[in-house]
């Protein structure tokens, strides 16, 4: 159903999943009152507040489970559909909702609730329903112009609030706890009793300190990705991670010799790695790390994964990310690519006395600096552009 990290459900099962949540979903809305209209415009005639309550409830419980599922990793946010924001049909659309709403005393989701039970009212809410899909269907060359008017894009509020989502989440929760407070005030002023469900009042405040301490909690869940590329941006903090190296002969041994335990990441720039690509490698930005799809395949078993960049220190901070994700078997390439190319590409036999004799490293370093680019050439030629599979996000609604 939702991103996992890793792929709990599979797209088939998702189906099944939809069923049972479809189902428990409907038999909450059914439970809570929300099949009987008198109930759902209580809101708006003040005597009975269930809607904001559970409607509030519900945001707020899956707000905290989007955020603690991407603190944890077990969430990919980024592929979560965040509807584009239409300011003007945003705000016409919702009065006709809220019309809609006071006089036939459903929405479309509680109006199927009530159907499903046998409720008059809310089937021949449904007809309307689909009078009105089928007029604003038929209309919408008309209606273009307005329906995409003062476009957003993918916004969200604590993005346009320019607050951190925690603080944003925090101020939710609050807002949500002292709105339940007023509008049992008025309730009870509407409808001159106490509300029988809501008694004893410290049940009701005990609920109240329970909201609070989850409010604080937020604190503790930072959106993870921005988290983590902050803390990568600490020169500090990365010099001083403990990160398994590969020296430049290392990794020029396991390449000419065909090694298949190996898979670089290059985080070199474009046009860096467009003119000279190491065999198995795979363009990448550290921000890829977070893809969902990556996941497999940092998680091969055997395999060494080894991040490279043309300086050292750019190819650790990728690799302190990707430890930071619970990712292992990382190796970082000593020196950088530009280290590689000198000690390995472009070596030159050290400069002395002609007659001595060379060590072992100078011996295949002589060998690499030939064998090398003869490989490099040869893998490009024979090899597809590799393409990044990336996950999409998929569309959904209410």
């Amino acid at each position: 159903m939702g991103p996992l990290v890793p792929d709990l459900i599979g797209n088939e099962l998702n189906y099944v999943v939809a069923l049972i949540i479809g189902i428990a979903f409907g038999f909450i809305l059914e439970q809570a009152g929300f099949s009987t209209s008198k109930k759902l415009v209580g809101l708006f005639y003040g005597y009975d507040f269930t809607v904001l309550r559970v409607f509030f409830t519900a945001g707020v419980t899956a707000m905290i489970g989007v955020v603690a599922l991407d603190h944890f990793g077990l969430l990919d946010v980024s592929l979560i559909l965040i509807n584009p924001t239409f300011l003007w049909s945003a705000i016409v659309g919702g009065i006709i909702m809220g019309l809609g709403f006071i006089i036939g005393g459903f929405c479309p989701g509680t109006s199927i609730c009530g159907a499903a039970i046998g409720k008059i009212d809310a089937m021949i809410f449904i007809i309307g329903s689909f009078l009105g899909v089928l007029v604003f269907a038929e209309g919408y060359p008309l209606f273009e112009n307005l329906y995409k008017a003062a476009n957003w894009g993918n916004v969200r509020i604590f993005d346009t609030l320019g607050m951190s989502q925690s603080l944003f989440a925090f101020l939710l929760i609050i807002t949500a706890a002292g709105a339940f407070w007023l509008v049992t005030y008025i309730e009870q002023k509407i409808n001159g009793r106490p509300n029988p469900e809501l008694q004893p009042a410290r049940l009701y405040i005990g609920i109240t300190a329970v909201a609070v301490i989850i409010a604080f909690s937020a604190f503790l869940m930072p959106d993870r990705k921005e988290h983590l590329l902050k803390r990568i941006s600490d020169k500090q903090f990365v010099s001083a991670y403990s990160i398994k190296m590969m020296t430049a002969d290392e990794l020029a041994f396991r390449l000419i010799d065909e090694d298949r335990t190996i898979q670089i990441f290059d985080f070199r720039s474009q046009k860096e790695f467009d003119s000279l690509s190491l065999p198995s490698s795979i363009k990448y930005e550290p921000v890829n790390l977070f893809d969902k799809n990556i996941v497999k395949l940092m998680s091969v078993r055997r395999m060494k994964n080894i991040f490279i960049a043309e300086d050292e220190f750019s190819a650790r901070k990728a690799a302190v990310l990707a430890s930071e994700l619970g990712y292992s078997e990382i190796y970082v390439l000593s020196g950088g690519m530009s280290q590689f190319k000198k000690d390995i590409l472009g070596f030159k036999i050290p400069e002395g006395n002609p007659n001595r004799r060379m060590n072992d490293t100078d011996v295949f370093r002589v060998k690499a600096a030939r064998l090398l680019p003869v490989l490099i050439k040869e893998y490009k030629s024979k090899q597809a552009p590799v393409e990044k599979k990336s996950s999409k996000r998929r569309l959904a609604g209410c």
